[in-house]
């Protein structure tokens, strides 16, 4: 069985409670529960992650590398146009990971700095995508 971690970057915290007419009206733990369901269809084992401090993020990564995980899904949120320690962090480890956003931020001007270190990614699918995500997971992983 794989074993992904899933990242919820800087903001997630306030899905569903603010801009919800550009990230939609599901909460954070709506999101979460959604992906873990999916995740069991599919017989992938999720641990989830969010922090609104990057340096928390990057911790998370590298020890999910040390405990012999098999991929990551990282959703950057106010992380994706950074220029932090994320991007050295994704590159390091042994893993892919995939980024996915819940909403298209290309549509609204946005450039992520995750992506060109990130295996491929997911974009404008709403929570569905994490889904996506997650078969991708199960194709590069078999």
């Amino acid at each position: 069985m794989a074993k992904v971690l899933v990242i919820q970057g800087a903001g997630m915290n306030m899905r569903g409670k603010s801009q919800v007419e550009i990230f939609g009206t599901a909460t954070l733990d709506e999101m979460n529960e959604q992906i873990l369901a999916y995740a069991e269809g599919l017989g992938i084992e999720v641990e989830l992650f969010h922090s609104n401090i990057e340096g928390e993020v990057v911790n998370a990564i590298y020890d999910a590398h040390e405990r012999g995980f098999d991929a990551a899904l990282i959703n950057p949120a106010g992380y994706t146009t950074g220029t932090g320690p994320l991007r050295g962090a994704i590159s390091q480890v042994g893993y892919p990971v995939i980024e996915v956003h819940a909403s298209n931020p290309t549509a609204r001007g946005t450039v992520s700095n995750v992506l060109p270190v990130c295996k491929g990614s997911v974009y404008g699918f709403g929570v569905y995508g994490y889904k996506l995500a997650l078969e991708a997971v199960q194709h590069i992983s078999s």
